[in-house]
């Protein structure tokens, strides 16, 4: 009787998991990705200069072109051509430490290099004035 049960309460359980709708991704996630893959592209390519460009205001006051320039060959260069990457987790906040309240979003990302096997890249991006999503911090560990 109880096994009869547990697989009656299993089969409502598998029922019921079948016909839930799927949860979609938040929407904000795949745009900061896009974005966050875009400037990407352009520090794999070498090209800090468009990099330093395409990114927002605070990281544009951070650093000049000539800093990021060195500071990307410094970083990024020892690491070789890109093999892989992957989103490995987004979070999205209203508070970041020591700025303004705003729209803010942490994408990290488990790349894959030529000289180095496992680098977790984190990209910081702020929503800015105009409602774009720009890159306003790059970290790699």
């Amino acid at each position: 009787m109880l096994l009869h049960l547990r697989r009656r309460l299993l089969m409502a359980l598998l029922a019921f998991a079948a016909c839930a709708p799927a949860l979609g991704q938040d929407p904000r996630t795949s745009e900061t990705q896009h974005v966050a893959r875009e400037w990407l592209m352009l520090t794999d390519a070498g090209d800090a200069q468009a990099a330093w460009q395409a990114a927002g205001k605070k990281f544009q006051a951070a650093m000049t072109p000539e800093q990021w320039t060195q500071a990307l060959a410094a970083q990024r260069g020892p690491f070789g051509t890109l093999i892989q990457r992957a989103l490995n987790a987004s979070d999205f906040r209203r508070t970041f430490p020591n700025q303004p309240s705003g729209d803010y979003a942490l994408l990290q990302f488990r790349s894959t290099f030529a000289n180095r096997s496992v680098v977790l890249e984190s990209i910081s991006l702020e929503r800015e004035g105009d409602g774009r999503w720009r890159v306003v911090g790059y970290a790699l560990r």
